[in-house]
């Protein structure tokens, strides 16, 4: 019996689990279409214009072709073999790595189904997932690695870290029969991204002039455009998890709204008390703390928990960044790893605690399948973030190493760093330099 979240009619799974001979429910099909979009919507444009807003004028083209160039690369590789290796099944060796039975998407037609959506919907769907993981790891080496560093980094990784894990949560791997709770990405996605980012910014060392030259974000106003972008978004990223348009994708959105709306105000509270003033770019990051938090539990929580997590996000996500940077003086350019790995991380955990059916208001749909108790929960939930943060961080930097050996190095050289990545890497200019 798979693993499933009692009384959910979610179900991230791999393809193969279901029947091939379901009728298309229309209504499904357009949700996931259209959450799809929505997707991909956070990444192009939201996370492009909020990652470009947050660097140095001189850089922020770089980061716009970053986020264009990663989308462009991981769909062609999903098409021509990531996505079989995710989902399908792998055989003697399911546990750890999917099939190839869909290498270059081999038999997939209109008809072939997972539970009621033609897969190829679903496969769609899951290709964004996979863009937008890699995108949120270039925040960590921002205005600092070489262009072809960032695109033969982001193919090996997408390659050896996301897809291994994709299929370990979601496509009937070991922690799927486990019964780990991740209902939109807490593990695949932010804990991946957020540890990748942290090993990147401790591998590449901190920008030229971190901590003794000021390096404000040039355009704001760029960054809460984005930001709203994300928002939006992610109504798609976790009501769309559910793979259908029933009651649990709409509490999935709504505590995901609930959870964004804590983070923003806690987060503007913390600067507040602690500095004098609110900023924009606080409320900005606090409201993704809140959204990278409660993705993982999206399907377990209820409103009530998910203001809860939302206000713990805000909080516990602030005191990191400053942790990071102002005390262990580590160049996360860009604050990946405190916002989304340690909300990744959060996350994970509390859905361990809110998915209990003792709970009442906080609860959502209870334990996953051969789990009864908080503690039998938590269990496989620590064990998802030990195992998935340590083979992340490990495999991370392996391929740090082999990106500089294949690519002569991983940063640009000093002159050119100070001159700013547009003009050295694309020979263009995002703004002019006055």
């Amino acid at each position: 019996m798979f693993p499933r979240v009692i009384g959910a009619t979610l179900l991230c799974l791999a393809p193969t689990v279901f029947a091939a001979d379901m009728p298309v429910n229309s209504g499904n099909t357009a949700w996931i279409l259209t959450a799809t979009a929505l997707v991909l919507f956070m990444s192009l444009p939201g996370l492009a214009l909020f990652y470009g807003g947050l660097v140095r004028s001189k850089n922020v083209l770089s980061i716009l072709v970053q986020c264009f160039a990663i989308a462009a690369m991981i769909s062609l590789l999903w098409l021509i073999g990531f996505y079989s290796l995710a989902f399908t099944d792998g055989g003697s060796a399911n546990d750890w790595l999917g099939g190839t039975s869909r290498i270059l998407m081999a038999g997939l037609g209109k008809e072939n189904m997972t539970g009621d959506i033609p897969e190829v919907v679903f496969a769609a769907f899951q290709m964004t997932f996979a863009i937008i993981t890699p995108a949120l790891i270039i925040g960590a080496f921002a205005e600092r690695m070489k262009f072809s560093s960032v695109l033969v980094f982001s193919a090996l990784w997408t390659f050896a870290v996301y897809v291994p894990v994709a299929h370990w949560v979601w496509g009937g791997g070991y922690f799927f029969k486990n019964g780990l709770i991740d209902f939109a990405g807490g593990t695949v996605v932010h804990i991946t991204a957020g540890v990748a980012a942290l090993v990147c910014a401790l591998v590449l060392g901190e920008r030229k002039g971190f901590g003794k030259v000021a390096m404000p974000p040039h355009n704001l106003t760029m960054t809460i455009t984005g930001a709203g972008m994300l928002w939006v978004g992610w109504y798609g990223f976790n009501a769309g998890s559910a793979l259908a348009a029933n009651g649990a994708a709409g509490m999935a959105l709504f505590v995901t709204h609930i959870a964004a709306s804590a983070g923003a105000l806690t987060w503007m509270a913390c600067e507040w008390i602690k500095f004098g003033k609110p900023s924009g770019l606080g409320i900005v990051t606090g409201m993704v703390a809140g959204l990278g938090t409660i993705t993982g539990a999206a399907g377990v929580v209820g409103p009530a928990g998910a203001l809860v997590v939302g206000i713990l996000a805000g909080l516990i996500c602030f005191f990191m960044t400053q942790l990071i940077k102002k005390i262990l003086k580590i160049d996360d350019s860009l604050d990946v790893f405190p916002v989304h790995g340690v909300g990744g991380i959060l996350g994970t955990f509390l859905a361990g605690i809110f998915c209990s059916p003792n709970l009442g208001i906080f609860s959502g749909l209870g334990y996953a399948a051969g789990h009864d108790s908080i503690a039998s929960q938590l269990s496989i939930q620590v064990t998802g973030i030990v195992v998935i943060g340590l083979y992340t961080a490990i495999l991370t930097w392996v391929l740090l190493k082999l990106t500089s050996i294949i690519t002569s190095g991983l940063r640009v050289n000093e002159d050119e760093e100070r001159e700013g990545l547009d003009l050295i890497a694309h020979e263009e200019r995002g703004y002019d330099i006055k």
